[in-house]
């Protein structure tokens, strides 16, 4: 029997949590829990998340923005989601973030219906709405990718969103062990992929469970799609991983406008920024809303580090 490292013990742990109400409840019920969260999500409102990416863009990054939700139960619901969208898309279109892309938006089709009765076209009519609305304001999507039993259904959709809207984006997860024959078929011309480790729960038979085998997946993937002649979006925090997307973009004799690095809102906020100064396309993923719970946990997962950083909050401020 193997050693169990014990960072990818916590995190199938954090990830299991991320389902568990009650646990969910009790920290949601804290009281200086979203004075916390809000190193890692700058608001409940669009206005907030305007603000945010105004800030960002002011020192050099691009944003992908993230309406909160997933896993939508009611059409009213889908609905609701559909339209924040629309508002955020207008909003940012006011204040010029959406010009030659600078700040696009992102989005879970499970939050847009793909769960209800017929939830196949309800998420691909609200899907094709947003980007409509997006290719108006000059910017686009990117669709994200949920847990591995949706996988199929995401990537059917975001190939019929594509015959219209060429730009969508698409996202692939590096731990799926699928992950790498995926890159394959997304890496043509004018695709553009965001490549993650990935943030679910999932069984050994679809994914790989040690962090090294999913590292070392995340560069083969990595390698296809710098070959291919897609558009790569390097989403990790982890420096090994930056410093070899460069050199793999140096090897394909890659321009800094023909990929970019991604990361999410408050975490390595300094190598974001070194990154951005250097010439380097950097955009944040920035998300807002309520439903904020699910979310924190996968980045609690993600980087465990960031376990430490929430419990002192908690502990000194609550």
């Amino acid at each position: 029997m193997g050693i169990v490292d014990p960072s990818d013990l916590l995190r199938h742990s954090l990830l299991r949590l991320s389902k568990a109400t009650a646990v969910r409840d009790l920290i949601e019920r804290a009281p200086m829990s979203r004075a916390v969260v809000r190193r890692f999500i700058p608001g409940a409102r669009e206005a907030d998340v305007v603000r945010a990416a105004t800030e960002l863009h002011s020192v050099g990054k691009l944003v992908t923005i993230d309406y909160l939700g997933e896993d939508t139960v009611y059409l009213e619901q889908a609905q609701h989601t559909r339209d924040a969208y629309l508002g955020l898309l207008r909003a940012l279109s006011q204040q010029g973030l959406t010009r030659e892309a600078r700040a696009e938006v992102s989005l879970k089709l499970t939050a847009l219906g793909m769960l209800l009765t017929d939830g196949h076209q309800i998420a691909l009519d609200y899907a094709r709405t947003i980007c409509q609305a997006a290719a108006n304001a000059g910017t686009t999507v990117t669709v994200d990718m949920e847990d591995h039993t949706t996988t199929d259904a995401i990537l059917t959709i975001v190939k019929e969103l594509r015959q219209d809207f060429p730009s969508t984006g698409a996202v692939l997860q590096a731990y799926l062990r699928r992950t790498e024959a995926d890159c394959a078929d997304f890496a043509d011309a004018g695709s553009r992929v965001r490549l993650c480790k990935g943030a679910y729960a999932e069984p050994e038979s679809v994914a790989f469970q040690d962090g090294d085998a999913v590292d070392k997946s995340y560069v083969r993937c990595l390698k296809v799609l710098m070959k291919g002649a897609g558009y790569p979006m390097v989403a990790s925090h982890d420096p090994r991983i930056i410093e070899i997307a460069a050199a793999l973009a140096g090897r394909q004799g890659r321009e800094p406008k023909s990929f970019e690095y991604q990361m999410l809102y408050g975490i390595r906020p300094d190598e974001q920024q070194r990154i951005a100064d250097r010439g380097d396309q950097m955009r944040v993923y920035v998300p807002f809303g309520d439903e904020w719970y699910g979310y924190l946990m996968r980045r609690m997962a993600e980087r465990p580090a960031n376990v430490g950083f929430f419990l002192r909050g908690l502990a000194t401020r609550g």
